[in-house]
């Protein structure tokens, strides 16, 4: 019986050291907030042998950027090297606005390699990336350098439905007039439950924040609702 109940009492215990991180943030450090919606639409294709293309739109909306802030959409070319890991490459489209209205275009070239359930802790499963990312604006001058690095941890609740911690921290290489400072920028946290909707599609959705630290200044924190659709053909 106390087998059955495992994947339950994991999962408890990731949501409390999710609240306790964010516990531990000092009310001064992150005295700007800020609440947003985000929504994802991805689907992933099969070509043939050990070839993946990879679609991603997402699109942001914020309580302090009145509305649609972001529409971004990447688009991967992926090799499968292993049966866990896949080489991916490819171009990111990424218009910005401000209340709805467009403010700059941003383009980065995007390279990452992902390790799929790479681990297994009981039931729970690992899985990682690492990405990194070439950034140009339109109108600007200067390419920002960003590496991202992402670990994903997944436990069963019931049949195929999970809960899903992941983190990724955010390193700027390198400094422009828009990546405007070096080293460790920001870092996302997701305590989410993911379900598959039918044989092609799934779902997913909860909480994430974003903690952006701020050089001489005060840190930021990003409450963000989540929702998810993917689909694998």
């Amino acid at each position: 019986m106390a087998v059955q109940y495992q994947p339950l009492m994991i999962a408890l215990r990731l949501v409390k050291a999710a609240m306790l991180s964010a516990a531990l943030v000092p009310a001064a450090a992150s005295a700007k907030s800020d609440s947003q919606i985000w929504t994802t639409l991805n689907a992933s294709v099969k070509l043939g042998g050990p070839w993946r293309l990879s679609e991603e739109v997402v699109g942001r909306f914020s309580d302090n950027r009145n509305g649609l802030y972001e529409i971004e959409s990447n688009t991967l070319l992926g090799y499968v090297v292993a049966k866990e890991v896949t080489l991916w490459a490819g171009y990111t489209h990424d218009p910005q606005y401000s209340a709805g209205d467009f403010t700059v275009m941003e383009h980065r070239a995007r390279e990452q390699i992902t390790f799929d359930n790479v681990a297994q802790l009981g039931k729970a499963k690992l899985s990682a990336r690492v990405r990194t990312e070439q950034r140009w604006r339109e109108g600007v001058s200067g390419t920002g350098w960003r590496l991202r690095p992402y670990v994903k941890l997944s436990v069963p609740l019931h049949g195929k439905v999970a809960l899903n911690l992941s983190n990724e921290p955010f390193f700027n290489l390198n400094r422009t007039t828009f990546q405007r400072q070096s080293g460790f920028d920001r870092t996302r946290t997701l305590v989410s439950i993911s379900a598959p909707l039918t044989k092609t599609f799934g779902g997913e959705a909860g909480y994430m924040n974003q903690h952006g630290f701020v050089r001489n200044g005060p840190d930021t924190d990003d409450h963000i609702a989540y929702f998810a659709l993917s689909a694998k053909f």
